[in-house]
């Protein structure tokens, strides 16, 4: 049998590697359609992450008559009282608009102390 040439195992190498980076992105593509679609049906008790330039994200909360709940460089947890604040955000300039709880835990609240002993 021959050995196999150097431009054969090269562009095998090339093309798991191809593969692998598709399905990287599939996986990826997939949890971020999951996960702006869970932010469409999140209701007015949750908090929703604004992700973008800061003044851009709060201009957005504020035209999309939204309460600024924390404001960070690129992310700012907002939440609203009325029903439909993703669209409105959406319409308002937001760049990604995600349920916060959903997105890594940001609710928006101070974090729950523990009880010692318990």
């Amino acid at each position: 049998m021959p050995a196999l040439s150097t431009s054969t195992t090269t562009s095998r190498s090339t093309a798991g590697a191809a593969k692998f980076a598709g399905a990287i992105a599939l996986v990826v593509s997939g949890w971020l359609s999951l996960a702006i679609g869970l932010a469409f049906a999140a209701g007015p008790d949750k908090s929703i992450a604004v992700f973008g330039p800061q003044a851009q994200t709060i201009a957005a909360v504020i035209k999309a008559n939204g309460h600024i709940l924390m404001a960070y460089d690129f992310v700012t947890i907002a939440r609203s009282d009325d029903p439909g604040f993703v669209g409105r955000l959406y319409a308002a300039g937001a760049l990604l608009v995600l349920d916060a709880e959903q997105a890594g835990g940001c609710s928006g609240l101070p974090p729950k102390r523990r009880v010692a002993g318990l």
